[in-house]
């Protein structure tokens, strides 16, 4: 797992401000904007941390999302600025820390599941909701817990022999 630094923060508010303007910008819901945007391109940059080295803005990304899919009726439901916002910035950290591409964050968890989350957990530190989000489904991503875990088994296995 990565300690969140400098540039974490600044890919975590790019993307977090990107879902944000995403209300007004597109036309597809925003659950339909997500699933794209997590599966686009622009994601992979922001992923390998590429886009650092170039001067985006939050509606150029929107943009370069809308040219790979095409623009799109698709879907009504909009959610709300903060909501979206904090959905964006809880994916980017989330696919930070645990060195995740943005593709396997997003199925591990969807965004009906955090809209339903916002409430209750929009007021936690990101590494907080995300650990209660694993948490809540049974999952252990971090490698040290994985292994101790593991090691327990063997050792109740080679007990009970």
């Amino acid at each position: 797992m990565r300690k969140m630094d400098k540039d974490g923060l600044l890919l975590c508010d790019l993307q977090g401000n990107a879902f944000e303007l995403s209300i007004q910008l597109t036309s597809t819901s925003s659950e339909i904007f997500m699933r794209r945007f997590m599966n686009s391109k622009v994601a992979k940059m922001i992923d390998n941390e590429s886009i650092l080295q170039m001067n985006i803005q939050p509606k150029d990304i929107i943009k370069r999302v809308e040219e790979e899919y095409k623009e799109s009726k698709y879907g009504s439901v909009k959610y709300t600025k903060n909501e979206m916002y904090w959905i964006g910035y809880l994916y980017r950290y989330f696919s930070y820390t645990y060195e995740l591409s943005s593709t396997r964050v997003y199925k591990i968890i969807k965004p009906k599941e955090l809209r339903g989350l916002f409430l209750p957990y929009h007021t936690l530190s990101p590494e907080q909701a995300i650990e209660r989000i694993l948490e809540a489904k049974g999952m252990i991503l971090n490698l040290e817990d994985e292994i101790n875990r593991q090691f327990e088994i063997y050792k109740r296995i080679r007990g009970n022999r």
